[in-house]
């Protein structure tokens, strides 16, 4: 039986009052996370970045891929001394296989470089009395992402990152504009703001995320499901080395034309200079969209 006394219906009030039952539909954040939500939140995800956005009037951008694990050349060059040391010390394979892995990341600082110079050259020459065209945005992490970013934030410039939450912590880099870094749960939401407003695609040497937005990216242009935008590789050794793009045409699955969907260079300056000529010569000077929904 129910307790009537004044104290036994204070208590009830008291868990009716806390009971996740009374919060309010948007404040419950146990119901948003029920599996029959799940199209509420990638609608959210997916709206949220564009308000902002929209907010710090961002019109258009640049995106910027590359390999989380790319090295700053002060950071490559003490683990090289590292691994030098220790496999004169102990030469043996582990040694020795750690030595090499330190020369090749050695190697790879100088995208880490360029991916910053070009972090420089876009902001510094696209943001100027305020207009936010041609931002950086990256993945917000470490590595290539933190590259572009810390050179726009040489510059004082804006710029955007998209981190994503894993199973592992990454932490967004800490050259992001405070107000542009987002956190996403759904690759799906993720991908879609990488293009809304990209004006070019710029892919450095990178691992399995870097082939999935590349080649997501060249099938949107591809079969027309996005405008033609430019796509930049950089560092012709690494991208001739790992992809046989020739033997796409010669075994048939693409056409020889579609080789034309991007270009490789090796530097920053390089980049900039394929960008601006391709602007200058094809597209009209705004086309913020460049996605469809």
């Amino acid at each position: 039986m129910n307790d009537n006394s004044h104290a036994g219906l204070a208590k009830n009030l008291e868990e009716i009052l806390a009971s996740p039952s009374y919060r309010t539909a948007y404040e419950d954040v146990d119901l948003f996370k029920r599996d029959e939500l799940r199209h509420i939140r990638l609608e959210v995800e997916l709206l949220k970045p564009e308000l902002v956005q929209q907010d710090e009037d961002i019109v258009s951008t640049i995106v910027v891929f590359g390999s989380a694990r790319t090295p700053d050349l002060a950071e490559a060059q003490k683990a090289l001394m590292h691994a030098q040391l220790v496999f004169e010390k102990s030469p043996d394979d582990e040694s020795g296989a750690e030595l090499r892995r330190a020369e090749k990341r050695m190697e790879h600082a100088g995208y880490y470089e360029q991916a910053r110079e070009l972090g420089r050259i876009v902001s510094s020459t696209c943001q100027l009395d305020g207009r936010c065209e041609y931002v950086v945005v990256t993945g917000g992490g470490p590595g290539i992402m933190e590259a572009a970013n810390r050179g726009a934030y040489e510059v004082g410039a804006k710029s955007i990152g998209l981190n994503i939450t894993l199973p592992f912590e990454q932490k967004p880099n800490p050259y992001i504009s405070p107000e542009l870094c987002f956190q996403f749960r759904y690759f799906a939401a993720r991908k879609m703001h990488f293009l809304m407003r990209a004006k070019a695609l710029v892919a450095f040497p990178g691992g399995f995320g870097t082939m999935d937005e590349l080649f997501e990216a060249l099938t949107l242009i591809q079969t027309r499901k996005m405008k033609r935008i430019p796509v930049v590789l950089v560092g012709k050794a690494f991208w001739d080395r790992i992809i046989n793009f020739d033997a796409f045409v010669e075994e048939g699955v693409i056409s020889p034309e579609d080789l034309k969907l991007f270009h490789i260079v090796e530097t920053a300056q390089h980049v900039w200079d394929v960008i601006a000529q391709y602007y200058m010569d094809e597209i009209e000077p705004e086309h913020p969209r460049t996605v469809e929904f």
